[in-house]
């Protein structure tokens, strides 16, 4: 590789972002340094020429988005927050991937000042920048470009490209004509393995063009002229831009180009062998000072862009102070009080609960204009959509309800994104089955604590006739076992209602609300306040021998084998638990009287049994798959039926034969 002396201030700023990320991935043993040597020079352009900005407020609404999906190259975004002025003091980068430093080993969200979202998982930081492309839209058709206006930045590998939740995030960007979204595709042609040839050889960019974006081809990673006017041409086009970045992985080593620079420390020679090709003279972490000066002259057109977005919004509180007070209400995620928004539903009724949430909808679509739901193409299904809401679209951007198409991993990775933004509330729904498709977005909103809503309905065998392959059985104990996700089963209408402020109050992480298909009755003992602390008694015996508990659909089957053991003398209360994760954060105190310890506990629930050990002594559950036939059948012949439940709770009594209920 030909090696080039310092000639200029531009090149000594990039060599200090490429040196930055070579010294910390080498005293940490540990890191990725290939990319961000790569991608520097575009990551300089961009960030103190384009980047709209201001470190001293990393949440200044109108700030652009810049989201580094190539997460592994985290290295290059600490190094431009460092040098740019952020709270990240170059100890933290001394610190690199160490416990408790700013710097872990991929971008984290809320962990470290500037990052917008937590990547790493490949594809997940294009899919999630969708997200936020839609909430900029949504919000300036909403309050005015003079509020509101600001790009959304991307930086995607090969290995984002690859994975097929950046297909379907693309391709409905496209669809949305989404032109606030700019992509830089590091399009070095090494992934892990070696070439990128191995695996991935289709024309990426005509894919692109086929998915409606602006596709600018093969800008040179060296050339700054050439990165500039590719970002000048897509922030001109109406369409989503991609711009192939011809970079060069570990760019000045003795690997440039190699896969090997992809991964892991280069080693004392090699370092030193980099130096010397970049002629940087300078010790470990020791910056230049014309360096910082370089970085930091955008924070001066950072914080004019602040104080003249601040006038602008000063004069609307002025000229229209209800407007601007929504704005910050947003912003700040404040609720009203919601219990008066709740619908109410008479005992003795039956009503699927995805259709009593659909009626919760009704009722708080118009309370919250900062709800923003769709669906994975199952809208009749999910009812996910209220009759006053619009769809959004390229020509409607004020639409509050979005059609994700067959699209659930996009879904869930936009939604985060929308919500991440700020301004707005996204749910969407899709059948619980088809939470295995979302799961790695799901989890990332638990681990970045993003209040998204996730509707899951057809949530059990109840579903019926279309069979095993969409009969979830695993899947609850699946999402109940994620960190910081609150899983909602209600048994009922009410349950769902409650559910449903359950969800919107959280502002922790998310929650999943896990509905019927089949009607259930409303039930007459529903406590509201005892919902929304994850469990209750919901019907209560003189002196209980036992105690029967059960989420959602069965619940109401625990009642019926309550009124049949009655009916032998035998006394047992039943405990509704339709949120596990609430209920462990009662006081023990709370816990024991609702599941007291000393009574013989039956948990009944038509999922997999593998978790109720913490709460029974002898779970009725499904650890096989189901059956196709109409749901009544299905359950009957699968066990789940009141005379059933009562003899497993015999049993437990060491009462087998007693009373003489069918098996």
């Amino acid at each position: 590789m030909k090696t080039a002396a310092v000639t200029s201030q531009e090149t000594l700023s990039i060599n200090a972002l490429r040196i930055l990320a070579l010294d910390a991935v080498e005293q940490a043993k540990s890191g990725h340094p290939g990319m961000p040597m790569g991608m520097a020079p575009t990551a300089y352009v961009l960030w103190t020429e384009f980047l709209k900005h201001d470190p001293r407020d990393p949440q200044w609404p109108d700030r652009d988005r810049f989201v580094l999906s190539a997460g592994h190259g985290s290295m290059l975004l600490y190094g431009l927050l460092h040098l740019s002025g952020y709270d990240l003091p170059l100890e933290e980068l001394r610190r690199f991937r160490q416990w408790g430093s700013k710097t872990p080993g991929h971008p984290e969200y809320g962990h470290t000042p500037g990052v917008e979202t937590t990547t790493g998982p490949l594809g997940q930081g294009l899919s999630t920048a969708v997200g936020m492309a839609i909430a900029e839209r949504k919000l300036a058709a909403e309050f005015g470009s003079e509020i509101v206006d600001h790009y959304t930045y991307v930086i995607a590998s090969d290995g984002d490209l690859m994975e097929g939740v950046t297909g379907e995030a693309s391709s409905l960007a496209g669809h949305l004509g989404l032109g606030k979204l700019i992509v830089f595709y590091d399009d070095n042609e090494v992934s892990i393995d070696g070439s990128t040839a191995l695996a991935f050889s289709e024309d990426r960019l005509l894919r692109y063009e086929a998915y409606g974006w602006q596709v600018i081809r093969e800008v040179h990673g060296e050339d700054l002229a050439a990165i500039r006017s590719a970002i000048r041409a897509a922030q001109a086009d109406p369409r989503p831009s991609i711009i192939s970045v011809r970079s060069i992985i570990g760019f000045g080593s003795p690997l440039a180009g190699n896969h090997k620079a992809h991964s892991d420390a280069m080693g004392p020679e090699r370092v030193a062998a980099t130096r010397a090709a970049l002629g940087w003279e300078y010790p470990p972490f020791v910056i230049p000072e014309e360096v910082y000066a370089d970085y930091r002259r955008s924070l001066e057109r950072g914080q004019q862009a602040h104080a003249e977005w601040q006038a602008r919004f000063e004069a609307l509180a002025q000229a229209q102070p209800e407007r601007a007070a929504e704005f910050r209400r947003r912003l700040e995620g404040k609720l009203p009080d919601l219990t008066s928004a709740l619908p109410h539903f008479a005992a003795g009724e039956r009503l699927a609960t995805r259709a009593a949430s659909g009626k919760t909808l009704e009722r708080l679509v118009p309370a919250l204009p900062e709800l923003v739901g769709g669906s994975a193409d199952l809208t009749p299904s999910n009812n996910t959509r209220t009759p006053d809401m619009e769809d959004f679209s390229r020509t409607n951007p004020r639409g509050r309800y979005i059609h994700y198409g067959v699209r659930e991993h996009a879904m869930a990775a936009a939604m985060n994104g929308i919500t991440l933004h700020g301004g707005y509330r996204a749910y969407g729904g899709t059948f619980l089955v088809f939470s295995d498709y979302l799961r790695p977005s799901l989890r990332l909103a638990a681990l970045m604590g993003v209040p998204t809503v996730f509707v899951f309905t057809h949530d059990s065998i109840a579903l019926g006739e279309d069979g095993p392959t969409h009969q979830p059985i695993e899947h609850l104990m699946s999402l109940r076992v994620i960190p910081n996700l609150w899983v909602i089963r209600p048994a009922d209408a009410n349950e769902t209602a409650v559910a449903w402020k359950m969800a919107l109050q959280r502002r922790e992480g998310p929650t999943a609300l896990v509905l019927t298909r089949q009607a259930v009755p409303v039930l007459s003992g529903v406590e509201r306040a005892g919902v929304e602390r994850g469990g209750y008694v919901i019907s209560e015996v003189p002196q209980p021998q036992g105690c029967i508990v059960a989420t959602g659909s069965e619940v109401s089957l625990a009642l019926e084998a309550q009124a049949l053991l009655l009916q032998q003398g035998i006394a047992v209360r039943v405990v509704s638990l339709p949120c596990w994760e609430a209920f462990e954060g009662q006081p023990q105190a709370y816990r024991d009287s609702v599941l007291p310890p000393s009574l013989p506990t039956l948990a009944v629930e038509a999922g997999a049994s593998l978790g109720w050990e913490r709460y029974a002594d002898a779970v009725l559950g499904i650890d096989h798959f189901g059956a196709s036939a109409p749901y009544p059948a299905v359950y009957h012949n699968l066990g789940f039926r009141p005379g059933t439940v009562a003899r497993a709770m015999l049993e437990l009594f060491g009462m087998a034969g007693y009373g003489g209920y069918e098996t």
